[in-house]
């Protein structure tokens, strides 16, 4: 090989490489919400263009690997939620975290429409200090500007872990949409959120 075609073929080298660098994608960041059933809240986010994925599941407890019955039974201290993998060239934190607002009804305490007790909490789970921060400005701006008179009862807490939920609870919305849509519009979420929000309800 010559020193001229030596020469060349290192200059291909590293406009290949600049080049794969410069495609190479924003790495997927996450996001953890709990706005009550953790079906309508994968349902609601899913639609979200720069979501890439929605994982029901649960979180701020004290058991390792809970199952549904012992959220649900109270016994574990567990939130329904929902982990969210988003594109963040596409869609930022602060955006979905303004979604998630009017997805749920924030003024109520250990309940979200039809469901109550403390597995049904809505609550923002910071997984850095970053995320805690537009979090808490959100929320600060929302108290000055909220559609109603209600206080605001969300909290907004520093991620633990977070636990997969069963498979079965997986996409429900999708795998049965006869029986989620029921549920939907039987424990009054959307028409809750109309009440709340008005025009900038989230709704199906």
């Amino acid at each position: 090989m010559t020193r001229l075609t030596s020469f060349v073929a290192g200059v291909a080298l590293v406009l290949a490489a600049a080049s794969a660098s410069a495609q190479t994608p924003a790495p997927a960041a996450k996001a953890i919400f709990a706005g009550g059933c953790f079906w309508c809240v994968e349902a609601d986010f899913d639609k979200v263009p720069g979501v890439l994925s929605t994982t029901s599941g649960y979180i701020g407890g004290k058991l390792a690997n809970p199952t549904y019955e012992q959220v649900a039974a109270k016994l574990t201290g567990h939130a329904e939620a929902v982990e969210i993998v988003f594109d963040p060239s596409k869609v930022t934190y602060e955006k979905l975290v303004e979604h998630f607002w009017r997805t749920i009804d924030p003024t109520t305490k250990d309940a979200q429409f039809c469901d109550h007790g403390s597995p049904y909490r809505t609550a923002i789970f910071a997984n850095d200090a970053d995320q805690l921060k537009i979090a808490q400005a959100s929320l600060a701006a929302l108290q000055k500007n909220k559609p109603f008179k209600e206080p605001i009862v969300t909290e907004i807490v520093s991620a633990g872990p977070f636990y997969k939920a069963e498979d079965y609870h997986q996409d429900y919305y999708k795998k049965n949409p006869v029986r989620y849509q029921y549920y939907r519009t039987a424990c009054g979420r959307d028409a809750r959120l109309k009440q709340l929000w008005g025009s900038q309800a989230a709704v199906h």
